[in-house]
């Protein structure tokens, strides 16, 4: 199948393109992006020019900032195209509400994406969790900010944010491995004082679940999550990617290269089913603390 990738940035460039690529499913047929390009490919600037030129691409996927996507997600389904969502779907809940209606309403195929629920360990780790009680847990999810968005400084505008873009990737694997819901009661939020958005968060679950996210670490980056259970403890750690049960490593890899291809045969999967996998349950925390946050300003941040 023919796609057209909308937004060529690092993340599109370090993970989607590699992954098309190597896909048996697809071929980039077109890109759009106000700068990056992908030698060989033909480029826009604008999505409705890229959808008028190309009747034969059948799939978008989006790896704009949040902000801009909702308006080049309607465009795409308006014109009959299938569209994939990069991490977080959107900048607002309704927003994305709006555009599973649209693609409903067309018969198309709408995939918000969770790149985290594809790391090696986290089927396992919901497996292992199913029948188990959990009595508490704790996230621990601090990377730097200026490894991973070198001078984005939309990362810490209204709609970009701050330190949940990657702290969702936390939130997407524990509401997929967890055997009951949770929700927030209560949120710690430091927003640097020339900022946004925040740079760091702290939240409570119901459940006993505690989570500490910050974007300032450096060096060595922590992508952990602790589970206590009936049956001892348990803890996925390399953001989902090795699995331990009772302090022993029980499966996984050093790896996170996976997880994009991943995603692709998950959209070319639900084309061909002409079905939609829109779960926002990750969003909905990240609103909630927003919601029920208590800000603190902190030092001023720069790139």
């Amino acid at each position: 199948m023919k796609l057209a990738l909308v937004g060529i940035g690092k993340i599109a460039l370090d993970q989607h393109v590699p992954a098309i690529s190597a896909s048996p499913d697809w071929e980039l047929a077109a890109t759009v992006s106000r700068h990056g390009t992908v030698e060989g490919v033909p480029a826009y600037t604008r999505i409705e020019e890229m959808l008028s030129s190309h009747p034969e691409i059948e799939v978008v996927s989006l790896c704009l900032p949040p902000v801009p996507r909702f308006l080049a997600a309607r465009a795409a389904l308006e014109a009959g195209r299938h569209v994939m969502l990069e991490k977080p779907p959107g900048a607002t809940l309704a927003e994305v509400h709006a555009l599973e209606a649209m693609a409903a309403a067309r018969g198309l195929t709408l995939f918000a994406t969770w790149h985290s629920r594809m790391a090696h360990a986290v089927a396992a780790a919901k497996s292992w969790l199913a029948d188990r009680k959990v009595h508490s847990g704790r996230i621990i999810w601090r990377e730097d900010v200026r490894k991973w968005h070198p001078g984005q400084e939309w990362v810490f505008e209204p709609g970009g944010m701050g330190v949940f873009d990657p702290g969702i990737n936390a939130l997407s694997i524990l509401t997929e491995i967890l055997p009951a819901p949770v929700h927030l009661t209560a949120a710690e939020l430091e927003f640097p004082a020339n900022r946004q958005a925040p740079i760091a968060a702290r939240l409570s679950f119901t459940g006993s679940i505690e989570a500490d996210f910050d974007w300032r670490q450096e060096g060595p980056q922590t992508w952990d999550i602790e589970i206590d259970t009936d049956a001892g403890a348990m803890a996925l750690r390399l953001g989902g990617n090795v699995l331990e049960i009772g302090g022993t490593k029980a499966e996984g890899a050093e790896s996170i290269m996976e997880e994009y291809p991943a995603l692709y045969a998950r959209m070319a999967g639900l084309v061909r089913q002409g079905a939609s996998d829109v779960d926002l349950a990750p969003m909905v925390h990240v609103a909630d603390a927003f919601l029920l946050g208590r800000r603190t300003a902190v030092e001023d941040f720069e790139f």
